[in-house]
């Protein structure tokens, strides 16, 4: 495969590539960036490079034998996939327990045993602890790979055992340009290149997921129509919000996405907005509140989606949120 088949982190690739290649790599990796990233990939992609049985090269994979074919699908019989139910759940002391005795056994069809723990910063402090002995006592014939947005977001001792990779977005031009070979027209290519933010994996998602871009939508009109709002408004449309945590959380991305447009604009900025088709009603928006505010509604928004990892109360939390947004 070319570049593993990946579309940039050329330099994490070509490390890993080297690290299987020469059959010195870690006991542990830690893959840390936003989500669709690539980061899942990138790692399905190493797992092949260890345990393909018949590479093209050292630490190239084939892609097309029996190990690869379940890797890429992730039913491998020596990959454990762990992760917490949904995207904003917790990921369990019991799943890393599991997993734990799956590890001690010796391969069963391929070189390497791989356990992929995917957003492992939503793990409970238990389950951080349970896989801390994991990494301090990995048998030989497994590879741990982590998943998460970011390093800081897990346990100093757990960063200590790991290789840690840290992904960067994409220029928007070339998920631009990878949107077009996928079929899709230039201008909406465009649109949907600037709404990932240079995440190839969340921009090739956008291309079917209309549902995704509807919701968008709406919710961005929402965020116009409460800005004016009054009390009232805003206390009903957080009761009605805070009723669907998964679709509270989508709206909060949403809306920090528009912020930080917001934020370009009044800083004059000439950083790529995320939400070009919503151009002029941002810079209107920036002429009306000054930086500080709109760093505040940043810093408010953030706040949220951290108090909502650890279960605070979804109204109350909504209803401060929009309490707290802007005048417009």
């Amino acid at each position: 495969m070319n570049n593993w088949n990946i579309l940039g982190h050329d330099w994490a690739v070509e490390l890993l590539h080297q690290h299987a290649a020469r059959g010195e790599f870690r006991h542990a990796y830690l893959l840390a960036g936003a989500p669709g990233l690539g980061k899942r990939t990138l790692a399905l992609r190493f797992a092949q490079a260890i345990n393909c049985a018949t590479p093209l090269a050292p630490g190239n994979p084939c892609g097309a034998c029996r190990d690869c074919r379940q890797i890429e699908a992730m039913q491998h019989p020596d990959l454990n996939v762990i992760q917490a139910e949904a995207e904003g759940g917790t990921l369990k002391v019991d799943q890393i327990r599991e997993v734990q005795r799956a590890l001690i056994l010796k391969p069963y069809q391929a070189a390497y045993r791989v356990a992929l723990f995917l957003r492992f910063h939503e793990a409970n402090a238990n389950a951080a602890n349970a896989l801390l002995k994991t990494l301090e006592e990995a048998p030989a014939h497994a590879v741990l790979i982590l998943t998460a947005e970011t390093p800081e977001q897990l346990l100093p001792t757990i960063l200590s055992r790991c290789e840690i990779l840290r992904l960067r977005p994409l220029p928007i031009a070339n998920i631009e340009a990878d949107l077009i070979k996928r079929g899709v027209d230039a201008e909406r290519a465009r649109l949907l290149a600037h709404i990932s933010s240079g995440r190839p994996g969340f921009a090739r998602n956008l291309i079917d997921n209309t549902a995704l871009l509807e919701m968008r939508e709406e919710k961005l009109n929402d965020l116009q129509t409460l800005l004016p709002a009054s009390r009232v408004e805003k206390f009903a449309y957080a009761d009605k919000l805070s009723k669907d945590k998964e679709v509270m959380r989508q709206t909060i991305l949403f809306w920090l996405s528009y912020w930080r447009d917001v934020l370009l604009c009044a800083a004059q900025s000439k950083l790529p907005l995320v939400n070009i088709d919503r151009n002029v009603e941002v810079e209107a928006l920036a002429q009306q509140v000054n930086l500080a505010a709109a760093k505040q509604a940043i810093t408010h928004l953030e706040a949220t989606l951290e108090k909502m990892e650890r279960n605070v109360n979804a109204r109350l939390l909504a209803e401060v949120l929009l309490l707290d947004l802007p005048k417009a």
